[in-house]
């Protein structure tokens, strides 16, 4: 298995989640915008770092101006910060052009099926497979909130998926992007991904690798590139998650808060659209449908398409002791990690409940964690720590 990365309702669950963005859309000028487990990177690409932060760095070794010329690409075990306090973001603007972007590769995070254990109580029978379906273009009238997040790793430039979601202390006006742990941590026996960046619709128009090649910038980042500058995830994570997910994939979510590399304008605004977060979602057997939005990037996919699944949930339990995972038919491969997982409740809100965490590696179905009140503690601080920002 893998971390990545008969229905009911459907056509609900797809009209629900078409936010159409209002604020600003692809081809527009933004120029005129300018400027438990937590981390804290810079602000923009000019600013002064917090004292405490230079200091964290000093710490290290790490100077930042060296850092920004490429001593971020050092992953020796002193120089790769692992600790919550340590982590840092520093912009390093124009990092991500579109060529960087289009190259970035799926973190290889598998699992066999021989690595699942847990209650049959708890575990329910495979889901068959659902295939992936492209979602509908231009993706800022379909599916706004959804993006790519780029990082850099050991083995080189990495994409994940991700969601802007709503931020209760700053309403309308949210900075917050939920994806997974693995796309901003190595989990036990690493640490801190480096140069995590959000871009929401990425290659808005859904055009081909091909023809990517020749695209303009804002067709690829039609809302332009966000740094995170604040990052948390659980825990559990950093201390049990691995290459193959481990225990930590029942706790493999995250929380971003993000600034642009270029305005001042908030995510939300810009996007025009944010999903709120369920943390008290009901039992998979009162769920109809449950939906996987994201950007698989290993074969058969390529990374430049936003696709979805939809199916009836079910439970999975990887080891003894750990939380109960939801898991759905889907073929979406890595690339798709940490894209959201969205229902429709009763009142027709369509909601953020979950991401994807793990899958097998022939494909076939993803996991993701149910979001408990660890995760929804994780969230709250977050946004406080951003109140009225």
């Amino acid at each position: 298995m893998r971390s990545i990365r008969p229905l009911l309702a459907a056509a609900g669950l797809v009209s629900a989640l078409a936010l159409t963005a209002t604020a600003c859309g692809p081809g527009e000028d933004k120029a005129a915008d300018k400027p438990a487990a937590t981390a804290e990177g810079a602000g923009g690409a000019e600013a002064a770092l917090p004292a405490d932060l230079a200091d964290r760095l000093k710490e290290h070794g790490v100077d930042l101006d060296k850092w920004k010329n490429g001593e971020w690409k050092n992953w020796d075990k002193d120089k790769w910060l692992r600790e919550a306090k340590d982590f840092v973001n520093p912009v390093i603007e124009g990092l991500w052009k579109p060529e960087r972007m289009t190259t970035a590769k799926a973190p290889a995070k598998t699992l066999s099926a021989g690595d699942i254990s847990g209650d049959q109580d708890v575990t329910d029978p495979e889901p068959r497979p659902v295939q992936a379906q492209e979602e509908k273009k231009p993706y800022h009238q379909n599916a706004a909130p959804v993006g790519k997040v780029f990082f850099d790793a050991p083995e080189g430039s990495m994409v994940c998926s991700a969601t802007v979601v709503k931020d209760p202390e700053n309403p309308g006006r949210s900075n917050l992007v939920w994806t997974a742990g693995h796309c901003v941590h190595a989990g036990g026996e690493g640490g801190w991904y480096r140069n995590i960046a959000f871009v929401p619709a990425y290659n808005d128009k859904g055009k081909s690798p091909a023809a990517l090649e020749h695209a303009q910038p804002q067709e690829i980042a039609p809302y332009g590139v966000y740094w995170a500058d604040w990052v948390a995830t659980s825990g559990e994570w950093i201390d049990q998650g691995g290459p193959t997910g481990g225990t930590g994939a029942a706790y493999d979510y995250a929380v971003m808060h993000v600034k642009p590399e270029q305005g001042s304008k908030s995510l939300e605004e810009t996007v025009g659209a944010a999903l709120d977060v369920d943390f008290e979602a009901p039992d998979a057997k009162s769920i109809g449908t449950m939906g996987a939005w994201g950007y698989p990037a290993a074969p058969p996919y390529n990374g430049a398409i936003m696709h979805k699944c939809l199916d009836r949930p079910g439970r999975l339990s990887i080891a003894p002791g750990t939380p109960t995972m939801w898991r759905i038919g889907c073929t979406m491969t890595g690339g798709s990690s940490g894209g959201g997982w969205f229902v429709r409740q009763p009142g027709g809100k369509t909601v953020l409940v979950s991401n994807t965490s793990i899958g097998p590696v022939t494909s076939g179905w993803l996991a993701g964690p149910r979001l408990d009140r660890g995760a929804q503690q994780i969230f709250t601080m977050m946004s406080e720590k951003f109140a009225k920002q």
